[in-house]
């Protein structure tokens, strides 16, 4: 194994479209044979457009394949008393191919996604953690929300 880290261009477009898929089939138990056409046809110009501006994908290679990523999107709202900037980051789609779990590769991604945060000078970083991930956010130091709203949401 021979694990490089670092930080996803438009050259890994196709490889990010895979790990995409190989997350929601692993999240969700699987995808439609639509769902998996219509994913593949938004995902190259969303990752064009997105990528390395409001979207940061932290990766782990081994031997030029990504087999481990974290996304964090960076979102920008207009500055109060918590957010004097405005800037604040999402934390997406973290997935380790099956074989490569274990091993650390998630706990380092999120500390270099934490790192380019504190950079990029967000005042917060915020994720919604599965059962499984729960542990490695709490351990690299995130805290569960304390909730002065309800979350709501209409859909379309």
């Amino acid at each position: 194994m021979n694990i490089l880290f670092d930080e996803a261009s438009k050259d890994d477009i196709k490889e990010l479209i895979r790990l995409r898929i190989a997350y929601m089939i692993d999240d969700f138990g699987g995808v439609s044979d639509h769902e998996k056409e219509c994913m593949e046809k938004q995902l190259p110009d969303y990752f064009n457009r997105k990528l390395g501006n409001e979207l940061v994908a932290f990766i782990a290679k081994d031997d030029n394949r990504i087999v481990s990523v974290a996304y964090l999107q960076i979102i920008e709202m207009p500055a109060n008393s918590i957010l004097l900037n405005g800037l604040y980051g999402e934390v997406l789609n973290v997935y380790t191919e099956p074989e490569y779990r274990g091993k650390g590769l998630c706990t380092q991604l999120i500390n270099n996604l934490i790192e380019y945060g504190k950079k990029r000078g967000l005042g917060r970083v915020d994720l919604s953690a599965t059962e499984e991930g729960y542990p490695i956010y709490k351990k690299v130091g995130f805290v569960d929300k304390e909730h002065r709203y309800t979350d709501m949401r209409y859909k379309y």
